[in-house]
């Protein structure tokens, strides 16, 4: 499947099979704390235009990984926040991987020195996907967010760029 999946910059007309994808992982219950998905222009505003993928196999969206910002100070500005979502038809193929591949490269390229990803413990796929690449365990907030009147953990992992910021 590897040699056939296609890593693009996203696009807007992409959005409706993101938003699928998106809603999917909602649905899951261990993705994220959102209980729908935004429409594309809310989701546009609060993502970064750079470092904007999607996994395509025979045109078809497949997955996808975007940047958000973690403030809107200047000594932040290399600090980004990832969104990762893979169709659940596609799991286990790689294209997780391929998709972060890209985002670390072109998120060196675009001066971002850390990578962070808060992520329920319970997503034990995301946790080893991010641990893969580099990301490291740097806490755990315990009862940040409700979530369906259940108070939920998020592991924060971070990853230090080995060739911006190293000065």
């Amino acid at each position: 499947m590897n040699e056939l999946m296609k890593i693009d910059p996203m696009q807007a007309d992409d959005w409706e099979d993101v938003r699928k994808i998106y809603v999917e992982g909602i649905k899951t219950g261990n993705a994220t704390f959102q209980q729908e998905a935004p429409s594309w222009e809310e989701w546009d505003k609060s993502h970064l235009l750079q470092c904007r993928f999607v996994a395509r196999s025979q045109g078809k969206v497949i997955g996808w990984v975007a940047l958000s910002p973690t403030s809107s100070r200047c000594v932040y500005a290399g600090v980004a926040e990832v969104s990762i979502y893979v169709d659940q038809r596609h799991l286990g193929i790689g294209v997780g991987s391929r998709l972060m591949h890209q985002l670390i490269e072109a998120s060196e390229q675009h001066g971002f020195w850390t990578l962070q990803s808060g992520i329920f413990p319970e997503n034990k796929a995301s946790l080893e996907l991010h641990k893969k690449f580099g990301f490291r365990e740097v806490g755990r907030r315990e009862h940040i967010g409700q979530m369906n009147g259940i108070w939920r953990d998020v592991i924060l992992l971070e990853r230090r760029s080995k060739v911006v910021g190293i000065n």
